[in-house]
């Protein structure tokens, strides 16, 4: 399988749930729970998982105007996890 953690996901909205032990991570369309739960413990060791909610997140059209013309087209379809850790925390930013 692909990697299966592609990104952290860092917004105005989910930097206020990490205060609550709630992380988010743009994750592989094709992982299943446990395969998240077990990348989060491989990449993070520290921590203990309580629960891992999934989404697949819908495409989007987008547009964008070029000396052409108007240019249609889609966003992809994604999938997002949120983690959350019974104890422990995890930096983002540490891993730069």
């Amino acid at each position: 399988m692909k990697q299966v953690l592609k990104k952290p996901l860092i917004t105005e909205k989910l930097t206020r749930l990490q205060e609550e032990g709630k992380y988010a991570f743009k994750v592989d369309k094709h992982a299943s729970k446990a395969d998240i739960k077990q990348a989060v413990i491989d990449r993070y060791p520290e921590v203990k998982i309580k629960k891992i909610n999934t989404m697949i997140m819908p495409s989007k059209p987008k547009g964008r105007y070029t000396q052409s013309g108007y240019i249609v087209g889609r966003e992809k379809v994604w999938k997002k996890a949120i983690v959350t850790l019974k104890e422990g925390e995890i930096d983002f930013f540490s891993e730069i």
